[in-house]
């Protein structure tokens, strides 16, 4: 038995409710990292999606944020992220989004990023396109380069990776009309997907940092692959770009360059 789409959607607003209700109050806050955050609304969240998908897929595989690898059946596997911009909600800065996406023979098949805020839905089910809010959504057909907005992020330990991403930042700044850096990945690639950006970089992310925002682009009519242009992106190092076809092949031969 698999899931349904509409499933998905339904736990990630579920999710996003609690996050929604919990927004802008305190919360208990600690640390994985020198700087990367983890407070008591990501691990309701979680709590809640775990409780949906076990009662109904208790023998499926999940990855996910804060409990890590739970294992199950090798054919069936689920990615969440149950507050992605942790960062950002411990500020109170609306830019944070709950990701799901299920994978089946291991491929990503179906995806959900849901924004509580702005009540935006981005999904996505291999083969049949991609939706916000129920409406389709492509990427954007902007071309060059220097009418591009493109968006990035850091890592949480930038002396795991060489210059932090600062080198690349100031290269595609150079060359673009600007770089945005928004603090949540999988929002991040849905905008790409809704043509809001043209292209998306970051060095450092995992699984479920990106599994459902991967198949969103690429149901949109986007490309997704590692900076080095492999599109095997679902492989570790997590170095993940994404953008419309033209964007990214450029993004592609910067890479290569820098």
């Amino acid at each position: 038995m698999k899931p349904l789409l509409k499933d998905l959607m339904d736990w990630a607003r579920g999710a996003g409710a609690i996050l929604r209700e919990g927004y802008g109050k305190q919360h208990q806050i600690s640390h994985k990292g020198r700087i990367d955050l983890v407070t008591d609304m990501d691990k309701r969240s979680e709590i809640f999606l775990l409780e949906k998908i076990r009662s109904r897929f208790p023998d499926h595989s999940i990855e996910t944020e804060e409990s890590g690898f739970l294992p199950g059946i090798d054919h069936a596997c689920w990615y969440i992220d149950p507050l992605d911009g942790t960062t950002n909600y411990a500020h109170a800065i609306p830019a944070f989004s709950v990701s799901i996406a299920y994978a089946a023979e291991g491929q990503v098949q179906m995806g959900v990023v849901y924004d509580p805020m702005r009540d935006e839905c981005f999904s996505a089910e291999r083969g049949q396109g991609a939706w916000l809010n129920g409406k389709a959504i492509h990427v954007s057909e902007i071309s060059e380069m220097n009418r591009s907005l493109l968006v990035t992020g850091f890592p949480y330990d930038s002396s795991s990776v060489k210059q932090g991403n600062i080198p690349q930042f100031i290269r595609f700044t150079q060359i673009s009309q600007g770089v945005r850096r928004m603090g949540s990945a999988a929002l991040d690639l849905c905008y790409v997907a809704a043509g809001r950006f043209e292209g998306y970089w970051e060095l450092t992310l995992r699984s479920y940092d990106m599994a459902a925002g991967a198949l969103i682009v690429e149901e949109a009519g986007g490309k997704v692959t590692n900076i080095e242009g492999d599109d095997d992106y679902m492989k570790p190092p997590f170095a993940t770009l994404a953008g419309n076809p033209g964007i990214h092949a450029q993004m592609v031969e910067e890479f290569r360059n820098l």
